[in-house]
């Protein structure tokens, strides 16, 4: 079972089990015994580092004084023997909730002092939601027991599992707050609003050989992982990255360090605090420092998702560094508040992002000061306007500020981000293709890019009152559709519409004139009877398919010498990029193709071939030829039903190892249906008074077998009946020998499946790995064409066919359709009334 599928098994059973407790409660049971089992399992990986083995393990206690010490100086903590999460499963029916009320309470009082401040707490929230489990403790035992095993599964005793359990730690956020309302802002923020964020910053940052980064409003700490995620890509080196987050409630501020820790991050390179963060700014000085030095908190990058337009004191603070040479935040609206912590917190060759509101672009009052403050110091690096609805538990739309403190340039990148996502239940969400496109946009800055991003002045910036609303300077909107009052009265086809296709007469010099006659300067007409064909069999369209076709006419060949032939050396995690850049070369001279759609394709097809790679790398070559059992859930018990392949899915393999005994199941089970088309058929065939009989059932949909067999022995019915009955019964044979047959054949074949996937040679696993990453992914590719031309000839069409009907064309239609009419009137006859009536009509009709 890859990563993904053991989060998806474990949230749907959580979120079964959870019942009436809310998602936002529940998720601090689940995510808080996690981050026991991890803590568990990180000291026993440990102690078997340094010489202890399973059958001393139980002489684990607090007694052992030295041990005690020992562990906590290297691992930060101590859990005894009866403690361990794995002692717990080992209890069984013996497990009783109490076991883990003392288990926390002793990790409390055994945390080493260094630690101090990364664990001390941090179960807090575990500790009082206890008693919500269960009302009795028969019923809190059974219900923690049933989370502990629904978790005992997830690997975290290596370095490669902090990915699987960092994953599946974040697909379980990601759904509590998917299910959490509005609450759901508290703790997350989308995890690709986050790889949006963290992108930018670590391209800022990505020549430091250290960073810190900081987090004031942390949530579950996501943002911060990814930031620092990306950033060692760059680096190399996630050691010499140190984390600083702060967080207001207490609840969600045990999940940032949770979350954290989760991830392998050493202890020493996280620095927390539960506070308020516009109230309790960062320490200026070290609580252990008693000559109090002063020390301001300065870091490499700020990132934040503060509470949105909430209420705040501003009083006294005037003189607060934060604020001082900027303006207050008005005290309903604390979101400049939280910008200006931000940016006071950066060294001067740092960066911020945060999302805000819109409002924050042009309200008026301190907030307009604020901002001719923020453009007059040139503090705004970009803007960029986000989908509407894209964060759990509002609708609202959002920007996400690039703010820096000494930028060399003077304009503000502009970046309207809000037509591009695609629906995810209720909310809008990010596309990688999207989040590319605006990093890409971000790193190269151009002058403009159409209906997307553009370069602003501070002159024109300035000349508009500081407003920066993103609609003054880059118009995304649709062009609203307009009528052509010639063409609408004489017909043709204005020029003026063609040439909004200007991008294609540019890639097809040539196709314009050979579609189009001219009318006058003005005005065409189409002269090609089949408007596709002629497109697509022109020279220049044949000429444009033929050039990708070389473009990527080798690409299988390259990315079966990347994926396949380098499969257990390659860079998993930097290998999306490099394709990705390639795909973008290849494209170079290829016009119309959006290298964007392209890159949605790859990443599409990308986040399965990782999983692949990942399990390759990680376990060796040899899991290719493994299958694991298929465990599903019957009464709430799992038990296995049959196998599945641990890399590669039984239907390929049977697809290209055993295609011929495939065919024959499938030519039964198409029989199968058949026949159920031949009942309905015979029972078409029998009459109202036949259909009254026993051999037909109550609903009149079906025969009855037993029913069928006993007519035809008494052969009481007439002779056309008899014959139908008889096909009927040799069918209801027929089916039952195919059923058994299926259900042997299917049985046959996945068993001989699996013995196929055990005894691949390597050059047969290669092969069906080449047919599931590779083939799918160029196949995508190679319809990119057809979906621009596609979407040309329509475009094409829709002009064409526009003004084919003529206001004349439309008067006369009316005019022929009343004289018809007229003339039904003339034959109709009624009494007085009703002669009066058509008498008015033929007037109106224009017949008098």
């Amino acid at each position: 079972m890859n990563k993904q599928q053991l989060a998806s098994k474990i949230w749907e059973s959580a979120n079964k089990m959870r019942s009436k407790i809310e998602a936002n409660e529940y998720k601090d049971y689940i995510l808080g015994f996690m981050f026991y089992k991890f803590l568990s399992d990180k000291e026993v990986k440990w102690l078997k580092e340094n010489d202890w083995t399973d059958e001393y393990l139980p002489d684990l206690t607090e007694d052992d004084v030295e041990t005690l010490d020992t562990v906590r100086k290297n691992v930060g903590y101590f859990i005894a023997y009866e403690n361990l999460f794995s002692t717990w499963i080992s209890k069984g029916n013996d497990f009783k909730a109490d076991d883990v009320t003392v288990a926390l309470q002793a990790f409390s009082r055994l945390i080493d002092p260094h630690h101090k401040k990364v664990f001390d707490g941090v179960f807090a929230t575990l500790q009082t939601g206890l008693s919500k489990l269960g009302e009795s403790s028969g019923a809190r035992t059974k219900a923690i027991r049933d989370l502990i095993y629904l978790i005992k599964d997830i690997p975290m005793d290596g370095k490669q599992d902090y990915d699987v359990l960092g994953f599946i730690y974040e697909y379980l956020i990601s759904n509590f707050a998917a299910n959490a309302g509005k609450k759901a802002g508290e703790f997350y923020t989308p995890h690709e609003v986050s790889l949006l964020m963290s992108e930018i910053v670590a391209y800022h940052l990505k020549d430091r050989e250290e960073i810190k980064i900081y987090d004031p409003t942390s949530g579950s700490g996501s943002l911060l992982i990814n930031i620092g995620q990306c950033a060692a890509r760059y680096m190399g080196n996630g050691n010499n990255i140190k984390y600083y987050a702060q967080e207001l409630k207490e609840n969600t501020y045990n999940l940032t360090r949770m979350n954290l820790v989760m991830r392998g991050i050493l202890p020493d390179n996280i620095v927390t605090r539960n506070g308020d963060t516009l109230e309790e700014d960062w320490p200026y000085f070290e609580e252990n420092d008693p000559v109090n030095t002063y020390d301001p908190l300065f870091v490499d990058a700020v990132v934040s998702n503060p509470p949105y337009s909430q209420a705040w004191n501003p009083n006294d603070k005037e003189n607060n560094p934060r604020f001082s040479d900027y303006g207050l935040a008005p005290k309903g609206k604390a979101d400049y508040a939280f910008l200006l912590h931000d940016l006071y917190h950066i060294r001067n060759d740092g960066i911020v992002t945060i999302v805000l509101p819109h409002g924050v672009l042009f309200r008026g009052g301190e907030e307009g000061t604020i901002r001719k403050n923020l453009i007059d110091h040139n503090n705004i690096d970009a803007i960029i306007g986000l989908p509407a609805n894209i964060f759990f538990g509002t609708g609202i739309p959002t920007i996400i500020m690039v703010l820096r403190k000494n930028k060399k340039d003077s304009d503000v990148l502009i970046i309207d981000a809000s037509k591009g996502f695609e629906k995810d239940g209720k909310n809008n969400k990010l596309r990688a293709c999207d989040i590319k496109r605006i990093v890409d946009a971000y790193k190269e800055r151009p002058e403009k890019i159409e209906k997307f991003a553009r370069r602003v002045s501070r002159a024109e910036i300035i000349q508009n009152d500081y407003n920066l609303n993103i609609p003054r300077y880059v118009d995304s909107s649709e062009k609203a559709e307009s009528w052509d009052i010639y063409a609408s009265m004489f017909g043709g086809i204005p020029e003026a519409e063609l040439q909004d296709l200007s991008a294609y007469w540019t890639a097809f010099p040539h196709l314009k004139a050979a579609l189009f006659s001219p009318d006058n300067e003005a005005y065409c007409r189409l002269n090609v009877a089949n408007l596709k064909n002629a497109v697509l069999s022109h020279p220049d369209v044949v000429a444009f398919k033929t050039a990708f076709q070389n473009a990527f006419g080798d690409f299988d060949a390259y990315l079966k010498s990347a994926l396949i032939d380098g499969m257990t050396q390659l860079n998993a995690a930097g290998e999306e990029e490099r394709l990705s850049r390639e795909i973008f070369a290849r494209l170079a001279e290829i016009p119309l193709v959006d290298r964007y759609a392209a890159y949605q394709l790859l990443d599409d097809d990308w986040k399965k071939i990782a999983i692949d790679l990942e399990i390759i790398q990680t376990e060796g070559f040899a899991a290719t030829k493994q299958v694991d059992p298929n465990m599903v859930l019957k009464k709430d018990a799992e038990v296995q039903d049959g196998w599945v392949g641990h890399v590669l899915p039984f239907e390929l393999v049977q697809s290209v190892k055993m295609h011929e005994e495939v065919a024959a199941l499938r030519a039964k089970e198409t029989r199968l249906s058949e026949i159920a088309g031949e009942y309905e058929s015979y029972l078409d065939e029998l009459s109202e008074e036949d259909k009254e009989q026993n051999f037909v059932n109550d609903a009149k949909d079906a025969f009855v077998a037993a029913e069928v067999k006993k007519a035809i022995k008494a052969r009481e019915v007439e002779p056309a009946t008899m014959s139908i009955l008889k096909d009927v019964d040799a069918l209801f044979a027929e089916e039952k020998t195919l059923k058994k047959q299926v259900k042997d054949d299917s049985a046959a074949l996945h068993q001989r499946t699996k013995s196929v996937i055990e005894h691949l040679t390597d050059e047969e696993v290669r092969d069906l790995l080449h047919r599931k990453w590779i083939l799918p992914l160029m196949e995508n590719l190679n319809s990119l064409p057809d979906a621009v031309l596609d979407d040309f000839v329509k475009q094409l069409d829709a002009v064409c066919k526009k003004y084919e009907t003529t206001f004349e064309d439309v008067e006369s239609q009316i005019a022929s359709t009343e004289h018809e009419l007229l003339g039904l009137l003339d034959d109709l006859q009624g009494n007085e009334f009703d002669m009066q009536g058509i008498a008015e009509l033929k007037k109106l009709l224009g017949g008098e």
